[in-house]
């Protein structure tokens, strides 16, 4: 049932969107036995059309325009996504990218990548999307067969044939449109393993993701609070006192971590713990998982409703949901919804807890999906409260061995 969303600061004037995700297709070619977004809670995708047709794309690429104008915007990340947004054909993707730039205004640069289970890339689809100025980012668990278990077609035959058929051909093709994998962790897999097998990949880039869980349905290896539960969402995660939560996700980053910043050079880059290290810096963030930056994306669904970002269709039915579409409504005016305003209004928005403890302004709170249980809304802290103190408590103690005094020749991390 909707909660509603907590109440954003009024003396804050809205941030405007930098990240313009477009849905150009809102189906899967495959079946992953996980996938929140289509078996789990949220239904609406069922009635949206498959693909966008063109007066939505068309009325998506003004909007984008409209709101770049508005705010000068210099530099603006437009995202293709589904789906599997390869379903609506690279020429058709290219057209759109191309669209958008050309109704921008003369200053501002269109940053254009599709993110794609890689099953459909082949080398006349790589090469269009990179005469289109497209970089492709690729959805993966891992670089092996086994790794790959449950990403599965309708018929329920294995996808990783054809993904890392994909993955190599725009490695070895075009590596200067290749952006990255993105792959969410599972504990239960060897960490090592699985760095290293995505490194014989070649991403230029990896995004570890925590999967989509939260205090009502935990991700798989987390307990669920329970009534009188001391280890309950809402208690002071700065408390030593409580019983520790496992911490299986902490320990996996951890362990890939070190991996990573022993290497003695950047073998590639890795979103999350860049960030981390900036955080714990000082240093501003721009990643959705920690810190406390106003988050600046918006969602343009196939049928042109605006939707806060997919991640909360995990938590319950219509959690993305604004009631404005591109045909009425302005980017603007979804600045100004509430529970837009008060994703973007910092520490205001979390609970009591997170807003005492030493690790706010790394962590800020977490993932804004992980945060629900059913009846309380999002002001908790994460389910993964634990093993986000497990993962910065460990990087901040690898920062400080590595920039303590120590004799020369020695390296810290990666170069």
């Amino acid at each position: 049932m909707p909660v509603p969303a907590p109440v954003p600061d009024p003396s804050q004037p809205p941030v405007p969107f930098g990240q313009f995700i477009v849905k150009v297709h809102g189906r899967c070619n495959l079946a992953c036995r996980y996938c929140y977004l289509y078996e789990g809670p949220d239904h609406t995708w069922r009635e949206r059309p498959a693909a966008a047709p063109p007066a939505v794309l068309d009325r998506a690429a003004s909007r984008i325009a409209q709101h770049a104008a508005t705010h000068a915007l210099r530099d603006l990340s437009l995202v293709l996504h589904g789906g599997e947004p390869l379903l609506a054909g690279a020429g058709r993707l290219g057209a759109f990218a191309a669209l958008v730039r050309e109704r921008v205004p003369h200053g501002s640069t269109v940053h254009t990548t599709v993110q794609t289970n890689a099953t459909l890339l082949t080398e006349g689809r790589i090469a269009t999307l990179a005469r289109h100025g497209i970089r492709v980012g690729i959805s993966l668990d891992g670089g092996l067969a086994a790794h790959n278990t449950p990403r599965v077609d309708h018929a329920g035959r294995p996808s990783w044939p054809a993904a890392s058929r994909g993955a190599r051909l725009l490695a070895e093709h075009h590596p200067e449109a290749y952006a990255g994998i993105l792959t969410v962790v599972d504990p239960r897999t060897d960490p090592a393993e699985v760095y290293a097998s995505l490194l014989a990949l070649r991403p230029p880039a990896l995004d570890l993701l925590l999967p989509h869980g939260n205090w009502s349905a935990p991700p798989p290896g987390l307990p669920a609070a329970g009534p009188g539960d001391r280890d309950r969402p809402d208690r002071d995660p700065s408390d030593r006192d409580l019983p520790d939560r496992p911490t299986p996700y902490g320990d996996w980053l951890s362990a890939v971590f070190d991996r990573w910043w022993s290497a003695g050079r950047r073998e590639t880059r890795i979103r999350l713990f860049e960030e981390c290290l900036a955080l714990l810096l000082g240093l501003p963030g721009a990643t959705e998982s920690l810190g406390l930056d106003p988050v600046n994306a918006i969602v343009i669904e196939t049928d042109g409703a605006i939707e806060q970002v997919d991640s909360l269709k995990s938590a319950y039915d219509t959690a993305a949901a604004t009631g404005l579409d591109i045909f009425r409504h302005t980017l603007d005016d979804a600045t100004r919804h509430p529970a837009v305003a008060a994703r973007q209004s910092g520490a205001a928005s979390l609970a009591a807890g997170c807003r005492a403890c030493p690790l706010l302004t790394v962590c800020g709170g977490g993932h804004y999906a992980h945060r629900y249980r059913a009846g309380h809304g999002f002001t908790n802290p994460s389910v993964y409260c634990a093993d986000l103190q497990r993962l910065i408590r460990h990087v901040a103690a690898r920062l400080t061995e590595a920039t303590a005094p120590r004799p020369a020749g020695r390296r810290g991390g990666p170069g």
